[in-house]
């Protein structure tokens, strides 16, 4: 019974990922969301093993009550198995953040989540913007690291903030409100198509020069340090 029980449990598992694997996200525009994305993946993943393993216990404590669960009661322990899987598969899925919440995500998410919720917005837009949208993407994960040099409340941080919370979002929104017959229009000097995708041009170079911004700070400290370490022991050194 248990050899049954466990063989049963492994191909309930391999079912699990499976549904994971098809309840997954389109491709990732950086690596910033598809870290977020596997980190979700694990925790479905765990929370099945876990609900599939509760299931076996207490299938093994009614057994050994009642000597035995029989044919039928390894069939319900299957089923409820299956059935744990599949609404956990399905149920679990990632959530993409909103406007409003990009702007109040942690400096450490927010390349990730900013990413998470650009790919939900693809397949409504033309193609070149899509295009954008994928080298946006790079400029995030490049931006990433330089985010955990900053305080949440600083200047620099609700200036990116700012950018990549309120600005893009605003922009790519603004662009869907509009009816499909008119975003080909021209309005004054552009259609929205177009005003689309220079204002996404206009926030991928933002986010790039941000990033070098940020970077050339830190290039100054070393370099701050460096000299400071030169006229210490250096100068200790050709004193002596």
């Amino acid at each position: 019974m248990s050899k049954s029980l466990t063989s049963q449990s492994d191909q309930i598992l391999a079912d699990a990922a499976a549904v994971k694997r098809r309840v997954q996200m389109g491709p990732s525009i950086g690596s910033k969301s598809r870290a977020l994305k596997r980190e979700h993946m694990w925790k479905k993943i765990a929370a099945i093993a876990i609900s599939i393993g509760v299931i076996l216990v207490a299938a093994g404590i009614v057994g050994a009550i009642i000597d035995g669960i029989g044919f039928y009661g390894v069939l319900l322990t299957v089923l409820a198995a299956v059935v744990a899987t599949v609404v956990l598969g399905s149920g679990m899925k990632l959530k993409v953040p909103t406007p409003e919440r990009l702007a109040k995500e942690p400096l450490k998410v927010l390349a990730g989540k900013t990413e998470i919720w650009l790919e939900s917005q693809r397949p409504a837009l033309p193609a070149p913007a899509v295009t954008l949208i994928d080298q946006i993407g790079v400029q995030l994960d490049m931006l990433a690291p330089q985010l955990q040099t900053l305080e949440e409340n600083s200047e620099p941080a609700r200036e990116i903030r700012k950018l990549v919370g309120e600005h893009l979002p605003e922009l790519i929104t603004g662009y869907r409100k509009i009816p499909a017959s008119m975003r080909q229009e021209k309005r004054g000097e552009r259609t929205p198509d177009e005003q689309l995708i220079h204002g996404l041009g206009v926030i991928e170079r933002e986010i790039a020069s941000a990033t070098r911004t940020i970077a050339e700070g830190d290039a100054d400290k070393l370099a701050i340090r460096g000299r400071y370490l030169e006229l210490k022991y250096d100068g200790v050194a050709e004193s002596q």
